[in-house]
């Protein structure tokens, strides 16, 4: 349960995202979200962090509830070199990477975060409050190529939580359990023309391609670096879809940083 201190913060939050009174979609996994939000906050060097309970066997809960940073590497290469535009992060979980980004992105510069899981959601914009951010825009949406819904799970079969591991899915006629209806948006119609992006990070679990290619218009502008966390089993940077839409824009992978392939621009490098 929320510590006293943090209740007018969780109520303030609940109003926003649901309108108080709630919309009346939610599937039958998602009545917990209407009664209590269960969470634990944690602090490392870069800030504090509103944990969702459901996911502390989730690697980066884990590693957050520990104090510690979850993919320090990737952080640090992302406000090393944001220079002095905006950042494209998704999914932004509960917001284990915003306090860095936010504290460490240029003064006029904006972090565009997306997460769709609605706990996920709620917990990262309690980080947000937690950490007084004011330049991070955080959208409960997914990425994709078009503006849609669509059905993310975010639960296993036997109702354990996925926490980052949440995931589009295609099955949604039935609406299976352990699943949620999110919004889809594109990075083209959320980020203005007139910001530049320097770095577009993405961790969508398998996603990756409808995201990029929501994202073309704001690529082929700004030419940011792009990051991303591709599946194991992923045939995305080997596709000719890949080829003919990322790589014919002159971009080269430079550096893996954990589980994420970092491609620049040739004529930025």
């Amino acid at each position: 349960m929320l510590p006293s201190w943090m209740i007018p913060i969780a109520q303030r939050i609940y109003r926003k995202v649901f309108n108080d009174p709630p919309k009346p979609d939610f599937s039958e996994s998602q009545y917990h979200l209407l009664t209590a939000l269960k969470c634990a906050v944690s602090y490392n060097k870069y800030g504090g962090y509103c944990v969702p309970e459901s996911s502390r066997h989730r690697p980066a809960a884990k590693t957050i509830l520990s104090n510690d940073v979850y993919e320090p590497k990737t952080i640090e290469f992302i406000i090393s070199n944001c220079g002095n535009g905006d950042v494209v992060h998704a999914g932004t979980y509960f917001g284990d990477f915003l306090p860095a980004l936010s504290k460490h992105c240029s003064t006029n510069s904006i972090v565009w975060a997306f997460e769709p899981n609605s706990e996920n959601y709620l917990c990262a914009n309690i980080t947000i409050q937690l950490n007084y951010i004011q330049n991070v825009s955080l959208k409960n949406a997914g990425l994709g190529a078009k503006k849609e819904y669509s059905l993310m799970r975010t639960a296993d079969e036997t109702g354990r939580s996925l926490g980052g591991g949440s995931r589009i899915i295609s099955e949604f006629s039935n609406e299976p359990s352990g699943t949620e209806k999110v919004e889809i948006v594109t990075i083209d119609d959320t980020v203005p023309t007139d910001r530049v992006v320097s770095i577009i990070q993405l961790d969508v679990e398998g996603y990756e391609k409808e995201a990029l290619s929501g994202a073309l218009m704001t690529i082929k502008r700004c030419l940011p670096i792009i990051v991303l966390e591709v599946l194991p089993n992923s045939t995305l940077l080997d596709s000719d879809w890949f080829t003919d839409n990322i790589l014919s824009l002159g971009y080269r992978i430079k550096n893996t940083i954990h589980d994420n392939t970092v491609f620049m621009c040739e004529s930025k490098i």
